[in-house]
């Protein structure tokens, strides 16, 4: 059993009990430091079935709901709220820590844990993120202070790093306000690691941030000034400057199709950009030669098709983005992350409700679920399309729609 996934469990049904931590420790008559390690996941990697019994008794739910519910799959407020409050630590935002002589955590073991979390990340777990991503910013942040030289460069790409996961999460979490401000800070730390490659990666995130916060026309303005400004550089750093610099155009595109909408002067003008920046990302796309994974980007000529489908959906052309969904190979489809693949899903979903055709967006859905839950049940905008699909009816699959709903949390 992960045992992050338990403390999630836990909290999730304390939570749902109106119990605080203290509470709780009280019923259970164990210290409040247990129940903070306990749902943190630092403690009972594999918890005994009495323990487990004795919790569920305790919460008042059956030992199968404590378990199994795939509603706790999803991040609660206060795992959000706390990635929000190591955002604003003072130590965080300024870098300056205590006078503490205790050795920071190294550049080696800080590398290990983000590459561990975005890992989880790719393979669609974005709520175990909640209790991840603050330590990753504090010790990336002590970092930062305590190494010299080189390490301590890498220690803010790191950190940059970090923040972009942060802003990744936020994303998914659909805090697009705390995504914002994850990405201006990762653009900062980026300038301070002097690396064109995380410049441009920092630069990237921030944009879709911003895209996803009502900003389109600024975000298409900052990646583009990105891409021009770090071009030359990231051209002469092979796989990983190629992926950052296609990633900026895929970025700027999506933006693009987003600032359409808010264009009443000319926005078939402004549409008419966006499969520009979709070229501008097929060109890198054509000079790596394939498709990798540098920096987490998933970059190559499928992710390319992705966003293809994305830009069509932002524009409201559903038989478009269905079609562009169904030209991508299935067999480099499948060698994408899952978090990738479900994406495409939701999608494509989105392209088939925008075309009518109700029922086969809700299959879609359940195969995006199959391989990826969290993208499904966890995320505001699908929740949205859920909510959608079973105001305007789906036919014979509305079945299948209310159990979809129900394992998403939403009102029948």
């Amino acid at each position: 059993m992960d045992r992050i996934d338990f403390g999630r469990r836990v909290a999730y049904w304390r939570g749902r009990r109106g119990l605080t931590q203290q509470q709780f420790a009280l019923l259970m008559g164990r210290s409040p430091r247990w129940v903070e390690e306990l749902e943190g996941g630092r403690r009972q990697a594999d918890p005994k079935l009495s323990v487990i019994t004795e919790i569920a008794a305790c919460l008042r739910v059956t030992v199968d709901r404590l378990l199994y519910d795939p509603v706790v799959l999803c991040p609660t407020q206060g795992e959000i709220d706390a990635v929000r409050a190591a955002l604003q630590r003072h130590d965080v935002i300024t870098g300056h820590i205590d006078d503490s002589s205790a050795e920071p955590v190294s550049v080696a073991a800080l590398r290990r844990f983000l590459v561990y979390a975005r890992t989880g990340f790719q393979a669609g777990h974005f709520a175990r993120l909640g209790t991840q991503i603050p330590r990753l910013l504090v010790d990336a942040t002590r970092a930062t202070r305590r190494c010299r030289g080189k390490e301590r460069q890498e220690a803010f790409r790191l950190l940059s790093l970090s923040l972009e996961l942060t802003e990744a999460a936020a994303i998914k979490w659909g805090d697009t306000k705390l995504a914002v401000v994850a990405g201006h800070r990762a653009v900062a730390a980026a300038e301070c690691s002097e690396d064109p490659v995380i410049m441009a990666s920092a630069a990237r995130h921030l944009a879709d941030a911003m895209t996803n916060d009502g900003q389109a026309a600024a975000a298409v303005e900052f990646a583009t000034a990105a891409a021009e400004r770090l071009r030359s550089d990231l051209l002469q750093r092979g796989a990983p400057g190629l992926s950052v610099l296609g990633m900026l155009y895929l970025k700027a595109a999506l933006a693009q199709a987003a600032a359409v909408e808010a264009d009443d002067h000319n926005p078939n003008a402004a549409a008419r950009v966006v499969p520009d920046f979709l070229d501008e990302a097929d060109e890198y796309a054509n000079r790596l030669g394939g498709d990798g994974n540098e920096l987490w980007t998933s970059f190559g000529p499928t992710n390319c098709g992705l966003y293809r489908v994305a830009a069509h959906v932002q524009l409201a052309a559903g038989d478009d983005a269905v079609a562009a969904a169904a030209g991508i190979p299935e067999a480099a489809l499948n060698n994408l992350p899952r978090e990738r693949r479900a994406h495409l899903l939701t999608d494509r979903a989105l392209g088939e409700t925008l075309a009518g055709r109700y029922g086969k967006a809700v299959d879609t859905l359940l195969e995006a679920e199959a391989l990826a839950p969290e993208e499904v049940r966890c995320r505001p905008r699908t929740q949205r399309l859920i909510e959608d699909l079973q105001l305007l009816g789906v036919g014979s699959a509305e079945g299948r729609l209310r159990s979809l709903a129900e394992r998403c949390g939403l009102p029948r």
